[in-house]
């Protein structure tokens, strides 16, 4: 078992930044690739970005690229989602999730979720 904590979100206006954080604990958190996804009110939830356990393999949406960054420290057993340049269109419930499968986007890769954090950006 793996278990996934979410922090971070919160309320900011757009243009704004938010630094998203995600605590694993349980198994070896190097052996795992993590994810971020998120749901959007009214709207099935989306792969965001996933980052290897050796931090070598990131892929990110293409609606965050360049705005969204992806990292981990797994000495702290901490996955990370830096988000600049937020917009009204990024709000949503943001979860991390863990997989066993590096660079994987399909929800049904990731075994472990998070319980969620909600981003709300103002216009």
């Amino acid at each position: 078992q793996v278990q996934l904590v979410e922090s971070g979100g919160g309320l900011v206006q757009a243009g704004g930044s938010l630094r998203l954080s995600c605590a694993a604990s349980g198994r070896t958190f190097s052996n795992y690739a993590m994810g971020w996804f998120r749901q959007a009110p009214g709207k099935e939830r989306e792969f965001v970005a996933t980052i290897s356990g050796s931090s070598y393999t990131i892929y990110y949406v293409d609606s965050v690229k360049g705005r969204f960054s992806i990292s981990r420290d797994n000495a702290k057993n901490t996955v990370y989602l830096q988000m600049n340049s937020l917009k009204p269109e990024d709000t949503a419930v943001y979860y991390c999730a863990a997989s066993r499968s590096a660079g994987s986007r399909a929800e049904h890769m990731y075994a472990y979720w998070g319980q969620g954090t909600q981003v709300t950006v103002s216009s």
